[in-house]
């Protein structure tokens, strides 16, 4: 990513920045916040590959500190409250950003995702397969858009 380290976690962390570019993301609430960098959100996210997977909803636990020269955002699912109407809630199991500065240029960061999603639903691997795919490349590309602007 062409930007420094803290600007690239805080438009990918829960706050005001993800609904702007993330176009998978179509609703964010804080539910609680416990600190700063620590909280419980509720989101949502639009169907896939013409709604063959519909909009589902995540409650995750966030958390997003320091670690050694870069920043590491983490979360994982929680059962919290009522589903709503129309989504399938998803879950996501141990999961976080990592991003550092480049060490020869400091102006640049990379950032490492580690993702364990499970949909839920009855659905064909083949279409989470693809659908994963396509979000995660969808993920970098609008938010490497975002932070040229």
């Amino acid at each position: 990513m062409e930007d420094i380290t803290n600007r690239v976690v805080d438009y990918i962390r829960p706050g005001p920045y993800r609904l702007d570019w993330d176009s998978l993301m179509t609703t964010m609430d804080i539910v609680e916040k416990f600190e700063e960098n620590c909280c419980v959100m509720r989101y949502t996210t639009a169907g896939q590959l013409w709604n063959i997977i519909s909009p589902r909803e995540f409650v995750d636990f966030s958390y997003t500190t320091q670690y050694e020269e870069g920043l590491l955002t983490c979360g994982i699912s929680l059962n919290y409250g009522e589903v709503r109407p129309n989504f399938i809630r998803g879950f996501n199991h141990p999961c976080g950003w990592f991003c550092v500065p480049l060490k020869d240029r400091p102006d640049q960061s990379l950032l490492t995702g580690f993702i364990q999603t499970e949909l839920r639903g009855m659905l064909p691997q083949s279409a989470v397969d693809t659908a994963m795919a396509s979000t995660l490349a969808n993920f970098y590309s609008d938010l490497r858009k975002a932070l040229k602007k």
